[in-house]
């Protein structure tokens, strides 16, 4: 009932009017090549283990000289920044509804801006691998993530690359709602530094694809991928590779 209502709501919000950008900035929107890559997370809650993408997108904002240029767009329901990098048009988005609805700020951008879904890319957290774990998944379902859920719902497609950030599950029987929603301790701040810098470093390698696209999920999506293990793209600071995992 939960998964109906926002998906209901998901709908809701993308049939309100969208008003075109003219001047300049409609200029901006129209030449040259586009990626999207959009930060998942709940608004006021950067600092949460479930809002990890949010901290991701802005260190990648820092790195690209950009990161006091944020801006409130009402017509995306989020904060963008454009910028570019390799010759590359790069539009950050920084949704400003909560996790659950992010796909309609996602997909209002990808129609301002005039992105495919191929060409966005999502940030967001992973509860089924470790803090210090980030890897690339080409597309596929959503495993449980509702963020993610919220985007294939509201493009209508799931071939969307993702940077998946893990958390780590909570210890013994601790809640995962409340592991989720709450902030990282010290001692995993001392690795959250790191692994920000190897996040933006992945996310840099996947914008300046001489292609000019982002690796496309296997051919039919979901269906396809779960023939054999998922497209992944692992950058870890362990020796061994881990398998694919069934959840996130």
């Amino acid at each position: 009932m939960r998964r109906l209502l926002t998906r209901l709501i998901n709908r809701v919000l993308l049939s309100e009017p969208f008003t075109p950008v003219m001047g300049n900035e409609a200029e901006i929107h129209t030449q040259g090549r586009r990626r999207l890559v959009v930060g998942l997370g709940n608004p006021g809650m950067e600092g949460t283990r479930h809002s990890v993408g949010m901290a991701v997108l802005g260190a990648l904002a820092a790195r690209l000289g950009a990161a006091d240029r944020w801006r409130g767009d009402k017509h995306v329901s989020g904060e963008v920044i454009v910028s570019e990098t390799q010759h590359t048009q790069v539009v950050l988005l920084r949704p400003k509804l909560l996790m659950n609805i992010n796909g309609v700020s996602v997909a209002k951008a990808a129609s301002k801006y005039s992105i495919k879904p191929e060409d966005i890319l999502l940030i967001h957290d992973d509860l089924d691998k470790p803090l210090g774990k980030i890897v690339i998944k080409h597309g596929g379902s959503a495993r449980g993530h509702n963020g993610v859920r919220s985007c294939v719902d509201c493009l209508q497609t799931d071939v969307m690359p993702r940077l998946r950030v893990g958390i780590g599950r909570p210890a013994g029987g601790a809640s995962v709602e409340r592991h989720v929603l709450g902030r990282f301790s010290q001692e995993e701040r001392g690795v959250l530094g790191p692994v920000l810098e190897r996040s933006v470093d992945l996310l840099l390698s996947q914008l300046s694809q001489q292609d000019g696209r982002f690796p496309s999920s296997p051919a039919g999506g979901a269906r396809d991928a779960q023939k054999g293990k998922e497209g992944e793209r692992s950058a870890s600071p362990a020796p061994a590779q881990e398998p694919a995992s069934a959840q996130s």
